[in-house]
């Protein structure tokens, strides 16, 4: 929990406190179900909380904000954000039963009440949001292309409505079909720790 301390020294009692039981829950369901690498659980704090996080480098979401976590996996980036920004409504869809009921059992084990949660495909979600997040799930045009449809048109925040992913390694081909709408941060700007060297904050207004 230090690394989280250290870069977000303004958290709540409740937001540390919520934080700070994600080891102990992942440890335990990540016994059960593989969410996360055996080998990487040690550095969940780093390589998952932090790096989820990394997306309030860029923008913060002002209350009633709808985003949409797609491919959440057990969580990410999803729970992290949702405990940053109490005020903001998540939704974190993955199309693997088993590991959406692991985010759905954490979210719940620390008293999270602004996120839902559903098993289903990118596809099959119709819902509108003001943002979709995502951690690197696949290429950027596939990734538009599927959540466009999920985009609303009415703008409550600082950056236009889009797509806010986190991606490593060299991203200009990726991009360059959105070059005109694209922002590529980098995270090692904000994180010192090596882990952060390639990784990314991608965001495309859509």
């Amino acid at each position: 929990m230090d690394i989280i301390l250290k870069y977000f020294p303004n958290l709540t009692e409740e937001q540390q406190k919520q934080l700070g039981a994600l080891y102990d829950l992942y440890t335990d369901w990540n016994s059960k179900i593989n969410v996360i690498s055996r080998k990487d659980i040690g550095n969940l704090y780093e390589h998952h909380v932090l790096h989820s996080l990394g997306i309030a480098r860029i923008i913060q979401f002002r209350p009633g904000t709808k985003v949409m976590d797609l491919g959440t996996g057990g969580g990410f980036p999803g729970i992290p954000l949702a405990i940053l920004f109490p005020e903001v409504s998540f939704h974190l869809v993955d199309s693997i039963g088993k590991k959406v009921r692991v985010a759905t059992e954490v979210a719940n084990s620390i008293g999270l009440t602004n996120v839902t949660f559903r098993h289903a495909r990118a596809e099959e979600e119709k819902q509108l949001f003001d943002f979709v997040v995502s951690r690197a799930v696949m290429p950027l045009a596939d990734l538009i292309k599927i959540i466009r449809k999920n985009i609303s048109t009415k703008q409550q925040n600082p950056l236009p409505n889009g797509l806010i992913c986190l991606k490593g390694g060299e991203l200009e081909k990726e991009a360059m079909p959105f070059k005109n709408k694209t922002l590529i941060h980098s995270l090692s700007e904000d994180f010192d720790e090596e882990f952060f060297e390639t990784k990314k904050v991608v965001y495309v207004s859509l």
